[in-house]
């Protein structure tokens, strides 16, 4: 009996695990890809209910019931993209994965947002994107073009997106404002639309009353939409400082915000099921350009929403831009490098708003600074983050003026020298008025060098770069009584060496195929002013109650809406320009010198290469009349993903039309503006292909070899007779025996016609050199 009442209980011990484990089983939210949607342009209401439909009832053959599928699907992708976002446990999601239809499975993941402001083009007169007058007086009347936003929203009321002046919205705008909830649309701001469930599946029920509008409450995306397409704003200044008519890229652009991105110290973010989401509903409502000043780590090219997302676009003609991630000066850190994507790296402009460091020694050290003046014109003394620090304080912490380790008493009516990094810039100023401080100078690292940003401190402040800031310090040590000044801060142009590559812009090479040059281009990303949201201040600080309409931003979150609104002038300029015929524009007319005609330097003066700036620096004016461009086809991306070892099957699946990967794809011949060959081997060959664009020429190759490395053309020469004539020529790459190149090397390819000059980077690593002993 006693055995018996054991074995019962040690079974009903069983059952009730496995109830509990059921039961208790932890959901994650899922992207479920099935590929594309063939609709007809004129897809019915119904035909898109029986997407859904078909979605619920395949989901539910796995969960075993189609209401369990119904609840658990929370997006149905229906329009382009073909799947749908839904909470699984682990195991459902590797039993559909398994399924013959399904391109891929993976986790609704949040993105971030790649703006330095606060948390470590709109372009003025004074510097910026500049127009030739051709360019410009077509551009103006660019109304057709749509540049739409994927961002934070967008503060709908300001002058950047006023209408004034502006016809009939274009009849193929399929957008509206019905989801803005708040936001109201015009004839300049045409669309807005917010997707919230993939942050809701990750965290959980938000405040709808708070979340649930497009109104920008960050302020990046007012920022970064103005960028690319603000309109025409006179007397623009920040704090009266830096006057000038504010503009976008695509200044009379029309404009559509798609938010995706959500607030959160560690739950906020953009999340993958979102994102597609907006890539679908932007698709179908008709923009030209998408701009996404948002990424994360890199990943597999259907393991990623924004590169799916993206992919789509790219098929239906859109641009699709998004900026390089903010997480340099290491190498390998380049996010959004899917080949169909614009990837865009950060760099200065040639203007300044100075603020100078005055030192009772006479040295007198140049800043950069947006914030009130000294309250009187006299020295004050010096300290130092580490010598003030509060008691049982860290040091280290005191010196980078972290929240709580200051002693008020020894930083009162000081000016506070802080070290940058590990904690916001604007917040360490925010800790030293918190301690009484009449001031702050910011010091960079040795890792940030030269680059220097003006921020909207909340007190009087300056931003010097590692060799000044050592000198600051060096002079506090040197004296009993240190004192100094901050000069109120000024616009200063024509600043040199400029551009120079930001230390924050990420880096190649590209983790994922190294293959692909990543990024592509850099644009200006440091100090951008822009529009800016009237919800939060300038500094994002809880106790700063100014509002600004105009603020000071960067990141590559700036760069990209710069590419993005001149992506938008080479679409009013050339409409029937591919993506990729857009791309290879901006690309191969980019400069690789800055205004000392010297080669861009990064943010230590050291020279910059590809990994950094990509093609260069981009020129607006010599985009709109490249000669030659790298064009691509849909078949070229789908060619490229066969040359990576994706299937048949699933390729055709990612397609919207019959498709057969060719027998043999190579992945160097992809037709990509750049040349990147890695672990080069002896010799390889590869092969571009050359599209007229421009008038008749006879284009002449001119190449600049990476060392260790000889490179030759065939044919050195190419005649082109008719626009849209098509020219293909190899190029051989061959390790010479002495002198090979252990690490990346680079050089660049060069097709001129005496006018135009159709320039590629060039980037190759050698494998090493194996040794084989005859016995």
């Amino acid at each position: 009996m006693a055995f018996s009442k054991l074995l019962v209980f040690f079974l009903t011990l069983i059952v009730f695990s496995a109830f509990q484990e059921s039961a208790f089983a932890t959901k994650q939210s899922y992207i479920v890809y099935l590929g594309s949607h063939a609709h007809a342009p004129d897809v019915s209401e119904a035909e898109l209910d029986r997407v859904t439909d078909s979605h619920i009832e395949f989901l539910g053959s796995f969960l075993g019931s189609h209401e369990k599928a119904k609840d658990a699907i929370f997006y149905s992708y229906r329009r382009h993209i073909n799947g749908f976002a839904a909470n699984l446990e682990e195991e459902e999601a590797a039993e559909i994965m398994k399924h013959p239809k399904v391109v891929s499975i993976f986790l609704n993941q949040g993105r971030k947002l790649h703006t330095t402001h606060s948390w470590e083009f709109m372009s003025m007169d004074q510097g910026g994107v500049v127009h030739s007058s051709s360019l410009w007086e077509k551009a103006r009347f660019g109304e057709d073009t749509i540049i739409g936003n994927l961002d934070t929203g967008v503060w709908p009321t300001l002058q950047s997106f006023s209408d004034e002046g502006y016809g009939p919205i274009p009849s193929k705008w399929k957008g509206d404002c019905r989801n803005s909830h708040g936001v109201h649309c015009n004839r300049k701001l045409i669309g807005a639309q917010y997707y919230i469930k993939g942050f809701v599946a990750y965290n959980g029920a938000v405040n709808s009353s708070t979340f649930e509008t497009v109104v920008d409450v960050e302020g990046h995306g007012s920022h970064t939409l103005s960028t690319a397409g603000g309109n025409f704003v006179p007397d623009a200044s920040i704090f009266g400082v830096g006057n000038g008519t504010a503009k976008g890229g695509s200044p009379r652009a029309r404009v559509a915000a798609y938010k995706v991105c959500w607030p959160g110290d560690s739950t906020g973010g953009c999340f993958d099921a979102d994102i597609m989401a907006a890539f679908d509903r932007a698709i179908h409502d008709g923009v030209d350009v998408l701009s996404l000043s948002l990424g994360g780590p890199p990943s597999s090219y259907f393991q990623d929403g924004l590169s799916i997302g993206a992919f789509h676009a790219v098929k239906k003609g859109i641009v699709v831009v998004c900026s390089a991630g903010n997480s340099g000066p290491s190498p390998g850190t380049v996010s959004n490098v899917a080949p169909w994507l614009i990837t865009v790296g950060a760099s200065t402009l040639d203007r300044q708003f100075q603020a100078f460091v005055e030192l009772q020694n006479g040295l007198r050290l140049k800043g950069t600074s947006l914030s009130r003046p000294l309250p009187e014109g006299r020295f004050y003394p010096l300290i130092a983050g580490a010598q003030a620090r509060a008691e049982n304080k860290s040091a280290v912490d005191a010196m980078l003026c972290k929240d709580g380790v200051l002693d008020p008493k020894m930083v009162k009516g000081k000016i506070l020298v802080c070290l940058r990094g590990g904690n916001a810039r604007v917040d360490k100023g925010q800790q030293a008025a918190l301690a009484g401080a009449a001031g702050m100078i910011l010091c960079n690292d040795k890792v940030d060098g030269n680059e220097i940003i003006a921020d909207p401190h909340v007190l009087p402040a300056s931003h010097i770069n590692y060799k000044d800031g050592r000198a600051v310090f060096a002079y506090i040590t040197s004296t009993d009584d240190p004192v100094g000044y901050i000069t109120a801060p000024t616009a200063a142009l024509n600043i040199k060496p400029a551009p120079f590559m930001a230390a924050f812009s990420s880096k190649g090479p590209n983790t994922i195929t190294p293959e692909i040059l990543k990024p592509d281009v850099t644009a200006p990303g440091v100090d951008i002013i822009a529009g800016f949201t009237q919800a939060i201040s300038p500094t994002e600080l809880p106790f700063d109650n100014r509002r600004v309409p105009f603020n000071i931003m960067s990141g590559t979150s700036m760069s990209c809406p710069h590419v993005s609104g001149v992506a938008g002038l080479l679409k009013t300029l050339h409409p029937s320009w591919s993506p990729a015929a857009i791309r290879s524009a901006i690309m191969t007319t980019a400069r690789t010198r800055d205004n000392t005609v010297k080669p861009m330097l990064n943010a230590s003066y050291v020279k910059a290469t590809p990994f950094e700036q990509g093609a260069g620096h981009i020129r607006p004016n010599r985009a709109m009349d490249p000669g030659l461009v790298y064009d691509l086809t849909n078949d070229d991306y789908l060619n490229f993903l066969c040359s990576l070892g994706y299937n048949q099957t699933i390729v055709e699946l990612f397609s919207d039309v019959t498709y057969e990967c060719p027998k043999s794809a190579s992945l160097l011949d992809f037709n990509y503006p750049s040349i990147a060959v890695p672990k080069l081997s002896g010799k390889v060959t590869l092969t571009r292909k050359l599209k007229n664009v421009g008038s008749p020429g006879i284009y002449a190759a001119r190449v600049l070899n990476p060392v260790g490395v000889s490179v030759h053309v065939e044919p050195h020469i190419l005649k082109f007779e008719n626009v849209g004539e098509e020219k293909s020529f190899m190029l051989t790459l061959e390790a010479e025996e002495y002198g090979l190149a252990r690490d990346y090397v680079f050089g660049e390819l060069i097709w001129s016609d005496g006018r135009h000059y159709v320039r590629s980077p060039i980037v190759v690593s050698t494998a090493k050199k194996m040794i084989s002993w005859k016995v």
